[in-house]
């Protein structure tokens, strides 16, 4: 037997109303743009172990590449800025987490980490390179065997040389870049997989090391990292940083790192 017409427009209705009370208690996702507005104040993630991304200078001030991009950042939104010292094993973390805001930490474009977070359009590049000392004769991967090759835990570096490292050498694992640092200075490690700026704090500390490049593995974009599914914060990051790119950015990258971006970077500003 077929309901009348009236009955069905009763149980759609008492359905209807049953359902109100808890589709108003769902809570609406907030927006993370307009949550940091609101704040007044943005929370950006730097480490400052990576020099010349970020570090600590004479006074103890935060200072570097990354830490002049988190200042710029902050200041195109018209917002305060706090920095959040993170490491390279705890970036993602620390974004997913709501620890920060975005992370702007010498942090390499990859699918891998697409996958978890979303990046900003490029705004510097890093080489990911195996060096050691002058005298060491390495050209190529081989002549690694028998070496002890310090590396960060969890970074890009650590990823590239995991593609080339051949059986016979050691791969030695820090939690940042200052701990490595320390391990090439005090014979720990032979070799760093590492970012070439990196080379030049160990020649200022231990001048008699010489290290330098001896095999580039790759040739990395950095972005900013942001958390997924958050469009408005991406655009609006995205357009501070092509608006940038050819002048404070590039600056900042030349104060830091003695070179200009790389001119397909700079073209993406256009």
């Amino acid at each position: 037997m077929t309901r009348s017409r009236p009955v069905r427009r009763r149980a759609l209705l008492s359905a209807l109303l049953l359902a109100a009370p808890f589709a108003l208690i769902q809570p609406a996702q907030a927006d993370q743009l307009d949550s940091i507005t609101a704040a007044k104040k943005i929370r950006i993630g730097v480490d400052l172990s990576v020099p010349p991304y970020g570090m600590k200078d004479e006074r103890l001030n935060s200072t570097g590449s990354d830490v002049d991009t988190a200042r710029l950042i902050a200041k195109s939104l018209g917002l305060e800025l706090e920095i959040v010292p993170t490491m390279g094993a705890n970036r993602i973390p620390f974004l997913v987490t709501d620890k920060v805001d975005i992370v702007v930490s010498s942090f390499s474009i990859t699918p891998e980490r697409q996958k978890v977070i979303d990046f900003s359009t490029p705004y510097a590049a890093i080489l990911a390179v195996v060096g050691a000392p002058k005298a060491m004769s390495i050209k190529t991967p081989a002549d690694l065997v028998g070496k002890r090759i310090a590396v960060g835990r969890g970074s890009t570096n650590e990823a590239e040389l995991n593609k080339i490292v051949p059986a016979g050498a050691q791969v030695v694992r820090f939690d940042d870049d200052a701990t490595s640092i320390t391990a090439v200075i005090s014979g720990q490690a032979d070799a760093f997989a590492t970012a070439p700026s990196l080379f030049n704090r160990i020649n200022q500390l231990a001048p008699a090391k010489q290290m330098e490049t001896k095999i580039v593995m790759q040739a990395n974009m950095l972005g900013i990292g942001l958390r997924k599914n958050e469009p408005a914060l991406k655009a609006r990051i995205d357009a501070i940083v092509k608006a940038n790119l050819k002048g404070p950015l590039n600056d900042i990258y030349r104060k830091y790192h003695g070179t200009e971006l790389p001119a397909d970077l700079l073209k993406s500003g256009d």
